[in-house]
């Protein structure tokens, strides 16, 4: 089973409503769609969506490393030799784990196909269904509550806040209109995307407690490297400390569990470069006894499908945030994933499920 073709293209598909975060407000949702075919006819699909401010990918930097750098490495090889492969792409480049993550997901689509599964069940097949979040943006706090208001409506149980912007009070402000307005029954988790200081999430988060806010977990509230900073304030809170921008590859996780920094993991396909890392990041965690979450940029359903396929797969993989499709204005994939309100289910064809992607979608970008 040898790979014969490796193609890339460009696109942009808008948003509902912007997304807001601490680091970035994203209109567009812009990737680097892979395609690769192999001799037997097998095609499988990758994705990459460029976040600068997150892992230094741009388009033209994820486009570049794929065609220049990987794609050599890789026309002409047998696929059923994985392990060497899988070990050629992460060694290949420094960084630019987004460009890896698109080729690697490919590479499982046409594995799992090959050996006649969805990827859920070729990884390890734990799950049949998935239940995802829904993220709030980072907005004025009368704005946010309105729009977790409609989130529940939509049917979802778990939301997730974007806070760590303007100042400590308003954050805490925001947390307190939402939970008003939505009761104390829904899941809420805070991602402060770096945007904290250790003294200031150590008193935010201590001030929420105080109030009964109920907040299950805090994502990342200070800056990825400071490691620390990070574990003085897992040691002094009682909320749930989730590592995210401070783990990409498996040696931060290491010491992330060794260090006991964070409670629990976001692991992230674009961060890990793709599915091969995520699971040595996923094992170390587990062997620790530390979950994780999967969560996701501002992808399309491809990218998505391929992070929902891994979740699924894992025991110690728990929490699951993969809303980003339901923001786009338009779904140019066909097949992969399914949404039923916060529900995922998988189709049982094999791989990723995607029979087709229209790469004419969207608005035109290159």
């Amino acid at each position: 089973m040898k790979i014969t073709e490796l193609h890339t293209y460009r696109v942009a598909v808008p948003l509902h409503k912007p997304f807001k975060t601490a680091l970035r407000t994203v209109h567009l949702a812009e990737a680097i769609i892979v395609k690769v075919m192999c001799d037997d006819g097998t095609i499988g699909w990758g994705e990459a969506p460029p976040t600068a401010v997150i892992t230094g990918d741009s388009l033209d930097s994820i486009e570049a490393a794929i065609q220049q750098v990987i794609k050599p490495k890789l026309i002409g090889r047998n696929l059923l030799h994985y392990e060497a492969l899988f070990h050629d792409i992460a060694s290949s480049i420094v960084r630019n784990s987004s460009a890896k993550a698109a080729v690697d997901m490919a590479l499982y689509d046409c594995l799992a196909q090959h050996s006649g599964l969805p990827l859920y069940q070729y990884l390890g097949g734990y799950r049949e269904s998935l239940e995802t979040d829904y993220t709030v943006s980072v907005n004025e706090p009368e704005e946010m509550a309105d729009d977790a208001v409609q989130y529940i409506k939509d049917g979802f149980d778990v939301l997730k806040i974007k806070v760590g912007k303007d100042d400590i009070q308003t954050d805490i402000e925001r947390i307190k209109r939402i939970r008003q307005v939505v009761g104390n029954e829904p899941k809420i988790r805070l991602d402060a995307n770096q945007g904290w200081s250790v003294k200031e999430s150590i008193y935010a988060i201590r001030q929420m407690e105080d109030l009964g806010l109920n907040i299950e977990l805090v994502e990342q509230p200070v800056i990825a490297s400071d490691i620390a900073g990070l574990k003085r304030v897992t040691d002094h809170v009682n909320t749930l400390i989730m590592a995210d921008e401070s783990v990409f590859t498996p040696n931060q996780a290491l010491e992330v569990v060794a260090t006991r920094s964070a409670d629990l993991i976001n692991i992230k396909l674009m961060k890990a470069g793709g599915i091969y890392q995520a699971e040595k990041i996923n094992a170390l965690a587990e062997l620790n006894g530390i979950q994780c979450m999967v969560g996701s940029m501002i992808e399309t359903k491809i990218g998505i499908t391929a992070a929902a396929h891994f979740a699924a797969s894992k025991k110690n993989i728990t929490r699951f945030d993969f809303d980003a499709p339901l923001m786009l204005a338009e779904d140019i994939v066909t097949g992969g994933i399914h949404y039923s309100g916060r529900h995922i289910s998988f189709s049982q064809k094999t791989g990723l499920g995607i029979t087709d992607v229209n790469l004419k979608g969207g608005i035109q970008i290159g």
